[in-house]
């Protein structure tokens, strides 16, 4: 159902992740089974392109990489529509899910798929950037 949802908003799946790219940066969407229940955890990562002298392509050791040059995750806010030892109807879970693009996802991904949109989301203390990340952005 999440890569459904993922495709109609315009993502490319590839190696069990989801992912959109841009000349700037590669944003991929990742889902990690927990090993203490039913549940997955959203990871959102974001390669810059040039950072660390590197050019980045959506390969299984991009997506499956545990961390991004920037790291998200869900909202707090939708942490239930995961949560399969939480019973909810496939149509209401889809719909959350699709709230879940429409409200976080795609509203983040979108300006993290620039270097402008990363240094508006760290200046307003949406996101923490490391200082070699930071560096790299300058």
């Amino acid at each position: 159902m999440f890569g459904e949802v993922a495709k109609a908003n315009e993502f490319k799946s590839a190696f069990g992740g989801w992912y959109k790219e841009s000349t700037e940066c590669i944003t991929v969407l990742e889902l990690q089974k927990s090993n203490f229940g039913d549940y997955y955890q959203l990871l959102i990562k974001v390669f810059i392109q040039g950072a660390f002298e590197s050019t980045y392509t959506p390969n299984k050791e991009l997506i499956k990489s545990s961390m991004g040059h920037i790291t998200a995750n869900e909202t707090p806010e939708y942490k239930a529509v995961l949560d399969f030892d939480e019973p909810m109807e496939d149509n209401i879970r889809k719909e959350r899910l699709e709230k879940l693009f429409k409200n976080h996802i795609l509203p983040f991904t979108n300006r993290a798929l620039s270097k402008a949109g990363i240094k508006d989301l760290a200046n307003k203390g949406e996101i923490f950037l490391l200082p070699a990340v930071k560096e790299e952005l300058a």
